[in-house]
């Protein structure tokens, strides 16, 4: 039976906690159970971390909100054993168009080749995401889910933080030894701790409009400047599950924000898309102004900010949701190593430091996006046009055309955790330190499957390329010795298609049935490279070094 997230309320229940005489004490607590919130707790669970996650409500969100959510979040998604699900609900789509007026300037395709499990984006309301996380997070060990409770003081201690927290049977004490702010964009923890966030507001309005109707539009992003049924503006259309689809109308910074979300103003602005024909309903509509801000830091000694709280972009380009998403990959794989001691608390720092650094990508490719969805002088304006000519007939120009530089995940190029390559080494592909590790279709025990699911079990990941000259006992002997570690390693042998072998203890064998792998990789036999719990790729070599897996290792946890 389906389930009405925008209707359903979770049960709050009295904790054992507020009657406890002395406050209990938790590695972790998340507060905010929005799709950052809901992801850092179910990721820190299921890496044995006890953690409790705090929400000043009982429902999800209203409105469809943030719909487009990109591959790598969908990748991430996979590891909290609910993207199946999301995928399965909501429309997937690779393609977008680019309209001047009513003629099409071109198209784009944003996964051109195959061999990837997961679409470019899928479009899904937001609270379906939310729904199919908070139902993994209630099956899900070690985690606890409170309801209804809100957070209304904080103080930070030398070895923990001690929350008040709000419930209809009164006020408690909770105790962690760290706490995720993931209270969205109005965060009462930032409130609470005297912290800004500092950035730009840009002046212009924007309404969404949910339109629920049968449609013969193709599942693809359509983006028209300046169309003749909506003149000097911008508007985006997008289709969603349920034969809903999110129409976006730049309004202008003059616009009445509340006369603008009612019905009579609404309904022209659709027919004049859809015709005066057209049979709808209109599901959801809000009313916008572009920003673009973030916090100087997102640590603040045991308080790490993440999604909204620590950062916000303009809507367009699906930044928002899918970076937080990002934020919490990227903090609870540190987090846990950290209280489990095996990493000192300057790991963290290296969570404020990525992330800031993704924010501000993220926010600059948006502030590009807003000033040339609207310009903002008579100048900008020419050029805006001028490039959009252009760009029909010369692919250049298309590069220069911005109409919401969607969502990809930061290269952390620079970031201390990697290990930079020997200049010997020679690759020449993608997967450099500080990337996201790449997909691909692969046979494990004979069955098929995709590569990135088996570097997905939250810990560091060695990926070995085996050349048919080895000796296989010596190297999966010194592959299994990883698993030993300190910090332990899990091993993949990467074999090609065919190749007899057989399976050895603490590693996993890789049959690459397509090659794509090794080309994706730029392997050879030998080739190893060390992933992150993350799947960023940390470190490479052309050959099996245990001295130098380990000096890199010590540097990705900050232990050397």
């Amino acid at each position: 039976m389906q389930v009405d997230y925008q209707t359903l309320r979770f049960n709050y229940e009295r904790t054992p906690d507020h009657d406890a005489g002395t406050p209990a004490l938790y590695p972790v607590v998340v507060i905010g159970a929005g799709p950052v919130g809901l992801a850092a707790a179910i990721d820190l669970a299921q890496q044995g971390v006890r953690t409790v996650l705090v929400d000043n409500n009982d429902t999800l969100s209203s409105g469809s909100r943030a719909i487009c959510f990109a591959k790598r979040t969908l990748e991430i998604f996979d590891r909290l054993d609910c993207g199946a699900q999301m995928v399965e609900k909501g429309v997937s789509w690779n393609v977008g168009k680019v309209f001047l007026q009513d003629e099409l300037i071109y198209t784009f395709n944003l996964l051109p080749e195959t061999g990837h499990a997961r679409p470019a984006f899928i479009n899904l309301q937001q609270y379906y995401v939310e729904g199919y996380l908070a139902e993994r997070a209630q099956k899900t060990e070690n985690l606890q889910m409170r309801w209804k409770s809100n957070v209304i003081g904080l103080t930070q201690h030398d070895d923990y933080v001690e929350l008040q927290v709000e419930t209809p049977d009164g006020v408690y004490p909770l105790r962690a030894q760290y706490v995720i702010a993931a209270d969205g964009a109005r965060s009462a923890v930032r409130s609470a701790l005297g912290l800004d966030s500092r950035g730009r507001t840009f002046k212009d309005r924007f309404l969404i409009a949910d339109v629920k109707m049968k449609a013969s539009f193709p599942t693809e992003r359509w983006f028209w400047f300046d169309p003749p049924f909506h003149r000097n503006q911008s508007v985006l259309l997008h289709r969603q599950p349920d034969n809903v689809w999110r129409i976006d109308f730049q309004l202008g910074w003059d616009a009445d924000p509340i006369a603008e979300k009612q019905p009579e103003r609404v309904i022209p602005r659709v027919k004049a898309l859809l015709g005066d024909d057209a049979e709808f309903d209109l599901e959801w509509v809000s009313v916008y102004t572009f920003s673009c801000s973030r916090m100087d830091s997102f640590r603040h000694g045991r308080v790490l900010f993440a999604g909204d709280s620590a950062h916000g972009v303009s809507p367009f380009g699906a930044r928002g949701a899918n970076g937080g998403v990002q934020d919490s990959d990227n903090l609870a794989w540190k987090l846990r190593l950290v209280v489990n001691g095996n990493a000192p608390p300057s790991l963290l720092d290296t969570y404020a430091s990525e992330r800031e650094y993704a924010a501000d990508e993220n926010i600059l490719n948006s502030t590009r996006a807003t000033d040339f969805i609207t310009p903002k002088s008579t100048v900008s304006r020419l050029f805006r046009d001028a490039t959009l000519k252009l760009a029909k007939d010369c692919p250049f120009a298309r590069r220069i055309v911005n109409s919401g530089r969607l969502s990809v995940p930061a290269v952390l190029r620079h970031s201390p955790l990697n290990t930079p390559d020997e200049p010997a080494d020679g690759f020449a592909c993608t997967m450099i330190p500080g990337s996201v590790c790449t997909d691909a279709p692969v046979l494990v025990d004979g069955k098929e499957a995709w590569f990135l699911t088996h570097t997905a079990g939250g810990e560091f990941t060695g990926v070995y390329f085996y050349g048919l000259g080895d000796d296989v006992e010596q190297t999966a002997d010194r592959l299994a010795e990883l698993g030993h570690l300190p910090v332990p390693v899990h091993a993949l042998m990467v074999v090609p298609r065919g190749a007899a072998m057989t399976t050895a203890p603490g590693i996993t064998i890789v049959e690459d049935v397509e090659g794509i792998v090794t080309h994706r990789f730029d392997a050879r036999p030998g080739t190893f490279y060390l992933l992150r719990p993350d799947q960023h790729v940390c470190a490479r070599w052309r050959a099996l070094d245990a001295a130098s897996i380990k000096t890199a290792l010590n540097r990705a946890t900050c232990n050397g």
